[in-house]
């Protein structure tokens, strides 16, 4: 079954990305967007879409590898 596209023409302002990744994860996005039935292209989009930030701005899955402005690190431990 094709990956689902949308329909050609309907792009307001399309541009080609030129980022190297690693194989792997190219793969992964390949293979999940075949399993959601939809290119990887459409696939990326709705990912970037749909990310929650946390109230620094970053994904919610991001770790925490700077210390905030102006705060302290507290450790938990």
């Amino acid at each position: 079954m094709a990956a689902h596209r949308r329909p050609r023409g309907t792009m307001r302002d399309p541009i080609r990305t030129g980022y190297e990744i690693e194989r792997a994860a190219k793969e992964r996005l390949d293979a999940l967007a075949d399993h959601a039935g939809v290119s990887s292209a459409l696939y990326f989009e709705r990912l970037i879409e749909n990310v929650e930030l946390n109230d620094q701005g970053l994904p919610v899955w991001w770790p925490e590898e700077r210390a905030r402005d102006g705060e302290l690190p507290i450790d938990s431990a």
